[in-house]
């Protein structure tokens, strides 16, 4: 009699429970929970770090402005180079070798005696999370089956929004101690480390025949056999019909460029202005922005998770995007009627320290205050700052104890009271900015990344996706950039309805070219995209058959 041959996963020593690989799915969701608790820890960490930071080397405004800019231009070129990166060495190597520049850069941070330190410090960490968040999703997404691969993927999304609410508790721990600063950044390296420890448990990708060994155990057998006949892809087929790629790109541009362009980071500038304005003020304005943003952001994303994989990728989008059209319409309608002024400017904190819009974006608001409203100038571009803006100095400014607030909401102690007849339209923008949060948090957020990690052959997803992720940056750093001319010249109420209309566009985005790709194998969703390719080329080639002048010859 025959032997028969070992199992997958005991050829390649997977540990086995039970004849299954069970224990191996806590591992891939601690990967995935470990790597966006560090992103958003890193994100958020700086809006705690930044009001030490500027007394102890007296930053000006545009040196603020250049450190917190730093993790932006790190992530950037993760974006730009992350993605040869990924397809070259691997899924795995890539997540451990962003963790090694993350160990560096906290280790330049917490040791900085200099801006530039702080900045190199502050520009590796950048790279790191952007490189990490690219290729976890990848990784879960390929390691696990269908009927786990949408919540493991989701869960990363969970933990940039736990991150950030970890980074507030920790940033106001610490903000009375002596070099505070130092261990807020240094505690980044916790989640790190413990995501390094669990991928040395799980299989290793540095090839694509080794890789594709490892996904059997977990995948069941539903990946297709990697051999000498599959493809190879370069770049530039991203762009061409071949097994349509380019409505693959199509696909992913779109998600993250209406990700972006829906306003979502901007919104949430105004967050402490709303909630001023239905009577929160001083300091538990910023408790409760942070807090209460931050408490409706888990419970949508936990939301999603439930339901990406019951409901679909395609159904959660649609509702969400609906959502977040509603929602930030009802807003600049009610800002017509109830105008709502801004904070102070970047002397009492600088509002850059929000970077959202990225893999899984929490949409927190992660800045101090919102930037000033511009009035008239007759320079373009330039806003003119009132008077007092320019010589109120900022409260608590000249003392190192004072604990930084974890999230939107310096104000005037005498701020005015609301007119009781706009209690109701304050109360209707606060709805309207949770709708949008909780809209955001179980659509665009989660499930633009998921989606992006399933729709492209393993040949080129890591290029891919980055590819898609640089134009999330960018447009991220367009909508930031352009918001205050964009207030300048069309108003508030005006620019929170155009986002409306660009969210409805998005809408039609969805229903028109994002596929179903809920219970299906990425083998099975490589297929799906190859025959909207073919289907669309016999209709085509149908057509032009019928519409020849020799079909009605040979009909008749």
């Amino acid at each position: 009699m025959r032997a028969r041959p070992p199992r997958p996963a005991a050829r390649l020593g997977v540990p086995l429970a039970m004849g299954r690989p069970l224990p191996l799915l806590p591992l891939c969701a601690s990967v995935s929970l470990l790597g966006g608790l560090t992103f958003g820890y890193e994100l958020a960490v700086i809006s705690g770090a930044l009001l030490p930071l500027q007394l102890d080397f007296a930053l000006s405004c545009l040196e603020q402005e250049l450190l917190v800019g730093s993790l932006l231009l790190g992530a950037l070129l993760a974006s730009l180079v992350g993605g040869f990166l990924i397809d070259r060495y691997g899924r795995k190597q890539a997540i451990l070798g962003s963790n090694l520049v993350l160990l560096a850069g906290s280790l330049s941070l917490g040791l900085a005696g200099s801006l530039t330190w702080l900045v190199l410090g502050r520009s590796a960490a950048g790279f790191a999370i952007s490189l990490s968040s690219m290729a976890c999703c990848i990784y879960v997404s390929e390691l696990v089956g269908p009927r786990q691969r949408g919540v493991l993927v989701s869960l990363y999304e969970a933990g940039i929004t736990l991150g950030i609410l970890l980074s507030y508790a920790l940033n106001y721990a610490l903000a009375g101690a002596p070099w505070g600063w130092r261990r807020m950044f240094g505690w980044a390296a916790a989640p790190a480390l413990l995501q390094s420890v669990s991928l040395l448990f799980l299989p290793a990708g540095t090839d694509e025949a080794a890789a594709h060994k490892d996904l059997i155990p977990l995948q069941g057998g539903e990946a297709t056999k990697l051999g000498l006949g599959r493809p190879r892809y370069s770049f530039l087929d991203l762009f061409r019909a071949r097994d349509n790629m380019r409505g693959r790109t199509t696909v992913g541009l779109g998600l993250v460029l209406f990700q972006q362009l829906t306003g979502q980071p901007n919104v949430l500038c105004y967050a402490s202005t709303i909630f001023r304005s239905v009577g929160f003020r001083g300091g538990s304005s910023a408790v409760l922005a942070s807090v209460g943003l931050g408490a409706v952001k888990v419970a949508a994303t936990l939301v999603a998770m439930g339901l990406v994989d019951r409901a679909g990728r395609r159904a959660l989008l649609l509702a969400g995007c609906a959502l977040m059209a509603l929602s930030v319409s009802g807003m600049g309608l009610v800002s017509f009627a109830v105008p709502m002024d801004s904070g102070p400017s970047c002397l009492a904190m600088p509002n850059a320290t929000r970077l959202p819009g990225l893999p899984g974006d929490s949409g927190l608001p992660r800045g101090i205050s919102p930037p000033p409203l511009p009035t008239t100038s007759k320079r373009r571009g330039e806003p003119v700052w009132s008077t007092s803006e320019k010589t109120k100095p900022r409260a608590g400014a000249g003392n190192p104890t004072t604990p930084p607030l974890p999230a939107l909401g310096t104000t005037s102690p005498v701020s005015p009271s609301p007119a009781p007849e706009w209690v109701l339209l304050h109360w209707t923008a606060l709805l309207c900015m949770m709708v949008f949060v909780s809209a955001f948090s179980f659509g665009f957020g989660p499930v633009t990344w998921l989606v992006l990690s399933e729709i492209y052959p393993v040949e080129i997803r890591g290029r891919a996706f980055a590819f898609c992720n640089s134009f999330n940056w960018a447009a991220n750093l367009f909508i930031s950039l352009s918001f205050l001319d964009l207030i300048g010249t069309i108003g508030l109420s005006w620019t929170f309805l155009l986002y409306g209309l660009t969210a409805v566009l998005g809408l039609g985005f969805i229903y028109l070219f994002v596929p179903e790709t809920k219970g299906q194998s990425l083998a099975e969703i490589d297929q799906q995209f190859q025959r909207r390719r073919v289907s669309r080329d016999f209709k085509g080639q149908l057509t032009g058959i019928l519409k020849s002048p020799s079909y009605g010859i040979t009909g008749g």
